[in-house]
């Protein structure tokens, strides 16, 4: 059974029990898909002031169905992990390791991609849903601090030095400016 089919509440308590998945990489597919939501209603309630609202909803959709795909992948990736941890050669843990942090840095280029689509909205959509895209910025740049940290980490456990890290920095660095950009919207108003 997916993750994504259990009520919140229930998967809250998965994250919170003594069991290593689901864990942080779908906590943090989960926050960027929750931005992603709140961005596509925020681009519908903007089609009165946006051209384009309606690509922008069906754009911030795209990375919510893609995005929400990885809570269940990461836990798979992440279980793979463990198992080899559980065997007595740990054979193969590099490359477990390595598959591990493919997918939070899928979740952390989600998360790019959403924060400047959300920042485009807060900052020229519907003025009353300004709240809501702003809180899809945040919620995209948190998913993708998240996600990074966890690539990292894996990388470091099987001693890989490779063009992720960059990449990673890269993702935040687009994720922080749109998270500024994002909360300045509006400043010039008061």
């Amino acid at each position: 059974m997916s993750y994504l089919e259990l009520p919140l509440e229930r998967f809250l308590e998965m994250l919170a029990a003594r069991e290593p998945v689901p864990g942080g990489g779908g906590a943090a597919a989960g926050a960027v898909a929750m931005g992603a939501g709140l961005t596509a209603m925020a681009a519908r309630y903007s089609n009165k002031r946006l051209e384009d609202a309606s690509e922008l909803a069906a754009k911030a959709d795209e990375i919510r169905v893609s995005v929400q795909s990885l809570v269940d992948k990461d836990a798979a990736t992440y279980s793979r992990v463990l198992e080899v941890y559980r065997s007595e050669e740990r054979k193969g843990l590099k490359d477990a390791l390595s598959a591990a942090a493919d997918v939070p840095l899928s979740i952390a280029a989600a998360a790019a991609e959403l924060s400047e689509l959300a920042v485009s909205i807060a900052e020229r959509g519907n003025p009353n849903l300004r709240g809501d895209a702003v809180t899809g910025a945040l919620l995209a740049e948190a998913g993708a601090q998240a996600a990074a940290l966890l690539v990292n980490l894996n990388l470091d456990l099987a001693q890989i030095e490779d063009e992720r890290r960059g990449r990673c920095r890269d993702l935040l660095r687009v994720t922080e400016g749109a998270r500024r950009r994002a909360l300045a919207t509006g400043d010039e108003k008061q």
